[in-house]
């Protein structure tokens, strides 16, 4: 899961603080929007809810922004629908690569995403045809650092109810049942750690590692994805080296 760390350093640098704020408010809201139109204004029984706005809070988002999207979306009269599509697809050198979107218009975010595949060295599949490489799974990541007892932070990740704990020389990778999420990102929070990243995500089962041309294509087809504001997660099996990453940053 090395991947996963050196995919955000990647992001970090190349996006202007400004811009990337934007988008993650733009993302986050349409997030909280379609779980209390699906599932209600209570986070205590809407876990989507729940975890938007968790996610909402970590990046900052003002209260005032949060509190006008959930009494927007709880009285909407203004017959926006959101609907959830998956698309999927193979990225340069046949990376497998999954994409959610929020859309109200599925025809524009179709063809938007169909773009983006076509001109990255890519092409969209049918649905069905990657799935099966990924698994739903809690995440924690934790950056590493010379105060850390490793033994330590595997033991209590552990006994908090973790499935599996593995670490590179950047981070500790925590992973968790979906269902236990919480439950372990509470237990490990209240012995002190502190995650740079805790949500549920898709994990890949394999990884694709790329010669350098189709990673650079490859790293171009993700920002172009994730740059789309209906699009809000993608997922993909690219392993990016350590050489890649400084030539590509």
């Amino acid at each position: 899961m090395a991947g996963h760390s050196k995919w955000n350093n990647i992001k970090r640098r190349k996006e202007s603080q400004d811009a990337k704020k934007a988008k993650i408010f733009t993302k986050l809201s349409k997030e909280i929007y379609a779980a209390v139109r699906s599932g209600g204004t209570d986070p205590a029984v809407n876990l989507r809810l729940r975890m938007a706005l968790a996610k909402a809070r970590a990046e900052n988002i003002p209260s005032d922004n949060i509190d006008r999207t959930i009494k927007k979306a709880a009285g909407s009269t203004d017959n926006i629908q959101y609907e959830e599509m998956t698309y999927e697809g193979y990225g340069p050198g046949g990376a497998a690569v999954m994409v959610k979107a929020l859309t109200d218009n599925k025809n524009r975010t179709a063809a938007e995403i169909r773009h983006a595949f076509s001109r990255n060295g890519g092409n969209l599949g049918e649905n069905g045809c990657v799935a099966f490489l990924f698994t739903r799974k809690g995440q924690l990541i934790m950056e590493r650092s010379t105060d850390i007892n490793v033994d330590d932070i595997m033991l209590d990740a552990i006994e908090a109810g973790a499935e599996d704990v593995e670490a590179d020389e950047h981070a500790f990778y925590i992973q968790t049942a979906p269902e236990n999420f919480e439950e372990v990102k509470m237990e490990l929070e209240k012995q002190g750690c502190h995650f740079v990243n805790a949500e549920v995500t898709m994990i890949p089962e394999t990884k694709a590692e790329l010669a350098d041309e189709q990673a650079e294509q490859m790293v171009h087809l993700v920002e172009k994805l994730e740059d789309n504001d209906d699009v809000q997660h993608v997922y993909h099996n690219f392993e990016i080296s350590d050489s890649q990453l400084n030539q590509f940053t």
